[in-house]
């Protein structure tokens, strides 16, 4: 089955084109902002426009926009072609590409930027792919307490390490390709929002961001 990947929760726009654990087309630039309009450029110069049998779409956490241009373009590609549409987040994919990449490594903190001085944070093991515990949204310091002997992987990491340079940290961003490293559990998430915390901004009187 071939899937059409999104990723456009963070600071990176990335899409891919893969049948099970084989990447036919990959693109992956570090674009900061602007993902709408990057976007629909990558996804149109892919093999055959990008046309899939199903379409995966990180939501998060990480950016409020990006998250909602990447689910606003899953959803409507997969109404437009009669396909479904899943959901995978951007903390276990990037596990999962740190673990690939490194086969000593058995248990990582993954770190992403949050927002008003925070990271995203979540602690993974593998062998099978499992979280050690919920994703927290903390203050770097408190990001470095919990880190404990783990390596920080993301693009928060840089939060840390302007309090502590001795770390183990590494930066990176998630990538569409790979998606295809996740097992079901973590990649046939409803494709809905995960934000992380609160919105900046709501609906006057309802509570919901706008």
């Amino acid at each position: 089955m071939r899937t059409l990947v999104i990723d456009t929760a963070t600071a990176a726009c990335s899409i891919a084109l893969i049948e099970g654990d084989r990447i036919i087309a990959a693109t992956h630039e570090r674009v900061g902002r602007g993902h709408a309009e990057r976007l629909v450029a990558m996804i149109a110069d892919l093999p055959g426009g990008g046309r899939a049998d199903q379409i995966a779409v990180d939501c998060g956490p990480g950016s409020f926009t990006g998250i909602r241009v990447g689910i606003a373009a899953a959803r409507g590609l997969g109404l437009g072609w009669g396909i479904n549409v899943q959901g995978y987040s951007s903390l276990p994919v990037m596990a999962a590409a740190h673990f690939a990449a490194n086969a000593a490594c058995r248990a990582v903190a993954i770190i992403i930027e949050g927002g008003h001085g925070e990271v995203f944070m979540q602690g993974f093991t593998t062998d099978p792919l499992a979280a050690t515990g919920p994703m927290r949204s903390l203050k770097p310091a408190d990001a470095i307490a919990a880190l404990g002997d783990r390596q920080g992987v993301g693009s928060g990491v840089r939060l840390l390490a302007a309090i502590n340079p001795t770390l183990q940290l590494i930066d990176a961003l998630p990538n569409a390709a790979d998606a295809r490293l996740l097992p079901p559990v973590f990649a046939t998430l409803d494709p809905r929002p995960i934000y992380g915390r609160a919105p900046d901004a709501i609906i006057p009187g309802s509570g919901i961001a706008p």
